[in-house]
């Protein structure tokens, strides 16, 4: 009797799959940590046997993005050094941090452009927002797969992935996120109570015989309000509604280390990952809450570890001055809401909620420490914990409590503000822009001083 050719598919974390098909092994976007990206908990939750991954010697590594979600070197540190990584990136240094992680075989992947690894094929296809990421077209027994990672699909990429439909599986990031909305609540707008209708109309010219919803499978503290804000999107809601959709296809939910095998004909059960541990229940959805109090950040900030002093005044003195410098040195937008001149006050809260105010005169790219008591014309509050590890850890916006704008303004002022980009914020700016690749080079760092030790 002849075997079908198959492709085995299993569920890591997040984003990240491995897949195994003949003899050969390939590693999408992996994540070995439990909480990954500092504070994002595996949802359902998970822990790693990490010298079983140790041992794993997987053909390939490929990676869609820079994002500490998907390429993080804390977990690849874990990778044999002869391991292939392919990365997706336009940035120069995230390559040269690979070989200094001690990697021999980095390549960069480009668009549209092959990688034959034995039986698979791997194709990156062009994202919305080509400049940070890219999509994985997968071909292997005889069958095509899209790994849509978290981006969204070019319109001129999903005409080219429509002459293959329909397809055999699509992975699919399903939940929207409102890591931005989180950052000003008070002004916020509620998310949509329905999928994206391009969402939709894609999967329905893709024509997939089987739909993953993937990627964002996370929550924060116990404690956060986020748990209960960040996703209106949930599996119930996903599967509902992709099912009226595209009635014809089949919607799966693949939990951490749950395996699947793909053929012509069906998708079969296969062992788990054994070195993908869960932990508790499983088949757990995300309560989205629209109407959530959020706490104030002063509340926040006393659910973090004490700084020392020394770290205390690292974060304090960036206030005074190393954000002044940074800011001066960035090229503003014309558009930007500090073109005119504005009073920002920045307030830093420590573990006991204390506040620690800051005022500046912005104008332009010109900023200025103002001794005035005048009402501002922005608000910007963070925990002094958060804004600490931001400076010296990488951290993410997504996690850093930011709260912006939280404030009973003028009314000229609010009218001002309607139209005002929220991430046009000038510590957002100061920490994020031209911030690239933070977060690997302080793990770098970390691992770097364990080796050393």
């Amino acid at each position: 009797m002849t075997l079908k050719p198959s492709l085995q598919i299993s569920r890591i974390l997040h984003a990240g799959y491995l897949f195994a098909c003949e003899q050969t092994s390939i590693v999408f976007d992996p994540i070995f940590e439990n909480p990954f990206s500092r504070n994002c908990h595996a949802f359902p939750s998970v822990r790693f046997a990490r010298e079983r991954i140790a041992g794993m010697r997987p053909d390939a590594v490929f990676i869609s993005h820079f994002h500490d979600d998907h390429c993080s070197f804390e977990s690849l540190e874990l990778l044999a050094r002869d391991t292939p990584i392919y990365l997706y990136c336009q940035f120069d240094e995230l390559f040269a941090m690979l070989r200094e992680l001690g990697f021999v075989h980095v390549h960069a992947l480009q668009t549209d452009v092959a990688v034959h690894i034995g039986p698979f094929d791997i194709i990156p296809r062009e994202a919305i927002d080509s400049e940070v990421d890219a999509l994985f077209h997968i071909r292997a027994a005889g069958l095509n797969v899209l790994n849509v990672v978290d981006s969204w699909i070019a319109p001129a990429t999903l005409a080219r992935l429509a002459e293959d439909a329909p397809w055999d599986m699509v992975l699919w990031p399903f939940q929207t996120m409102q890591e931005i909305e989180v950052i000003a609540p008070t002004r916020a707008e509620l998310a949509p109570a329905s999928l994206p209708a391009e969402w939709l109309a894609q999967l329905q010219t893709l024509r997939p015989r089987y739909v993953v919803p993937s990627s964002c499978q996370f929550v924060q503290e116990p404690w956060s309000w986020y748990n209960h804000a960040m996703f209106p999107i949930t599996y119930a809601q996903f599967a509902r509604e992709v099912g009226a959709a595209l009635p014809d296809a089949r919607i799966v939910r693949l939990n951490p280390s749950v395996s699947v095998t793909l053929d012509r004909d069906r998708l079969a059960p296969a062992a788990p990952l054994t070195w993908v541990i869960p932990v508790g229940e499983q088949d757990v959805d995300y309560q989205y809450d629209p109407l959530i109090t959020p706490p104030t950040t002063a509340d926040i900030a006393r659910h973090f570890t004490p700084l020392t002093a020394a770290e205390t005044e690292r974060a304090l003195n960036y206030c005074r001055s190393g954000l002044l410098v940074k800011y001066r040195d960035m090229e503003l937008p014309d558009d930007s809401y500090f073109a005119q001149a504005r009073r920002w006050q920045l307030t830093v809260h420590d573990h006991v909620g204390e506040a620690y105010h800051f005022s500046y005169r912005v104008h332009g790219d010109a900023i200025d420490l103002d001794d005035n008591d005048g009402e501002p014309d922005w608000t910007t509050a963070i925990p002094i914990a958060k804004l600490h590890a931001a400076l010296e850890l990488g951290e993410s916006l997504t996690s850093m409590y930011m709260r912006i704008n939280d404030h009973r303004f003028a009314p000229a002022v609010d009218t001002a503000l309607a139209d005002a980009d929220i991430i046009d914020d000038p510590l957002i700016r100061c920490l994020f822009n031209d911030a690239f690749g933070a977060y690997q080079a302080a793990q770098l760092r970390r691992i770097r001083q364990r080796v050393e030790s």
